[in-house]
């Protein structure tokens, strides 16, 4: 018979009070925040969508491949995922065209005003040459 030898020290260890878990009672049950839309948002834009690109070669090759198989539906179900990325990637450029026009507006609104400032500095130094 084999006996267990100071099991104590090993229960205690295991078995701490003080965790660092919250209990049932610090957390509310059911979070019913749905005035805004933080639940529905996705928290990282982007995170699949980056490879847009490899991804829409990735489904036309699956769904030509499903197609000389002779399997039609799954080779649509292929083509539609390769048009949603392709759709996303489409989107993609969109926002970064406006992003650009966005900046090159507000260099060229920044240009201007320093243009102002300099002109108003030179008449500023003209008259007080006078």
């Amino acid at each position: 018979m084999v006996t267990f030898r100071n099991n104590n020290g090993r229960r205690n260890n295991f078995r701490r009070s003080e965790r660092n878990f919250k209990s049932n009672i610090d957390r509310p049950k059911f979070n019913s925040n749905f005035s805004n839309n933080e639940n529905f948002q996705r928290k990282i834009p982007g995170r699949n969508n980056h490879n847009a690109p490899k991804l829409i070669e990735k489904y036309n090759n699956l769904a030509r491949e499903a197609l000389s198989s002779g399997d039609k539906i799954l080779s649509e179900n292929y083509f539609q995922h390769a048009d949603h990325f392709t759709r996303i990637m489409n989107e993609q450029d969109v926002l970064k065209k406006t992003k650009l026009v966005e900046i090159n507006n507000l260099d060229k609104n920044n240009s201007s005003e320093k243009d102002k400032k300099s002109d108003l500095i030179v008449d500023n130094k003209e008259n007080n040459l006078k």
